[in-house]
């Protein structure tokens, strides 16, 4: 399983990165992805919608399951990837990269330390 060390982690399965001061980008993580199995769908919040932590934004279906996503970190939705309404399965062969989700804006930096390193995070994933 792939855990960039770069990047921050929620117990719900997504991950973060800060692109600049107040703008954060997140998804699924590879173990998300690896459990859901292929991935045929992904709803999104529209641009402008204000996040809180740990509220629902969205929702993943794979030929498995429906997953919900969590918001890491509150914001503003600043940008989605356009992308994952027709080519979804993007969050399988690419969920660091190509396979972001979503841009949040005016992101309380503080949030961010109280979410996993990829230690923490991977030491969720062994027992899961």
């Amino acid at each position: 399983m792939n855990t960039p060390s770069d990047l921050k982690y929620t117990k719900e399965h997504e991950w973060v990165k800060e692109e600049s001061a107040g703008v954060v980008v997140f998804g699924i993580t590879d173990f998300a992805q690896s459990a859901l199995g292929d991935i045929v769908f992904a709803s999104l919040p529209k641009v402008g919608t204000k996040l809180n932590a740990g509220q629902t934004c969205g929702e993943v279906e794979s030929t498995k399951s429906v997953s919900d996503i969590y918001t890491p970190v509150t914001g503003v939705v600043k940008e989605v990837n356009e992308k994952l309404a027709n080519n979804p399965e993007i969050l399988n062969s690419d969920p660091y990269g190509a396979g972001w989700m979503i841009k949040l804006s005016d992101v309380d930096t503080n949030e961010l330390s109280a979410l996993l390193d990829a230690a923490g995070y991977q030491k969720i994933t062994e027992n899961a």
